[in-house]
């Protein structure tokens, strides 16, 4: 039984480090694509990362948690080179990561309501990608009003503000316009419907191993 057990567990193991490595190369590409197509869009206080469609991956496995955020660092250390941000740009490596990591966990964790796990990489990047950008882009003229002439530069609180505001709509609009029928439609393809059996099914196992070891 032990062997059997662990030769489950090793198998389980290679796969799971598979799918995180799939994931992570296909975020990592899809941010970079979003990043050369759409440039300051994908990157600016306002901004709408296509990309970011994929934490509905999380709703089928918690592999996704990692992996997005090893494919979302992947992406942060190419736009460091391809705008040469440098020192600064580690900013967005460091604390943009962190964003996806909690995207990630909260869709996960809140993936039986779709809806409401969409709120959780809303929420992750209003909240901690602002916090940040206005010492990477002050000066660049980004924290211009659209549409008007008024300024935000040299007042931190408001470009955060704006950056909250701005940051969480694109990250909306992605998600549920964007991931809400990406999840719908993965949800039809029977190898998405594999992974969310198999994860089941070690649960399952586990459970049923601490209670035989009890």
């Amino acid at each position: 039984m032990s062997n059997t057990k662990t030769g489950l567990i090793k198998e389980l193991k290679e796969q799971n480090i598979a799918r995180i490595g799939v994931i992570a190369a296909v975020y990592a590409a899809a941010s970079i694509v979003t990043l050369t197509a759409l440039s300051g869009l994908a990157w600016g206080p306002i901004q709408f990362r296509v990309s970011e469609a994929l934490c509905v991956l999380a709703l089928f496995t918690p592999e996704a948690i990692p992996g997005l955020t090893l494919g979302c660092i992947i992406a942060n250390v190419y736009n460091i080179i391809a705008s040469g941000s440098g020192v600064l740009g580690l900013l967005d490596v460091i604390f943009g990561s962190l964003a996806t990591l909690l995207a990630a966990w909260f869709t996960w964790r809140l993936r039986k309501n779709r809806l409401c796990a969409f709120s959780g990489p809303v929420l992750a990047n209003a909240i901690i990608v602002p916090a940040y950008l206005p010492i990477i882009l002050s000066g660049l003229g980004f924290y211009t009003i659209p549409f008007t002439s008024i300024s935000l530069e040299g007042s931190y609180i408001f470009m955060y503000l704006f950056g909250f505001i701005t940051t969480g709509l694109g990250e909306a609009v992605v998600l549920y316009v964007v991931g809400l029928p990406l999840a719908a439609a993965l949800a039809r393809v029977p190898f998405m419907q594999k992974i969310s059996q198999e994860f089941n099914a070690s649960q399952e196992f586990d459970a049923s191993q601490g209670i035989a070891g009890k």
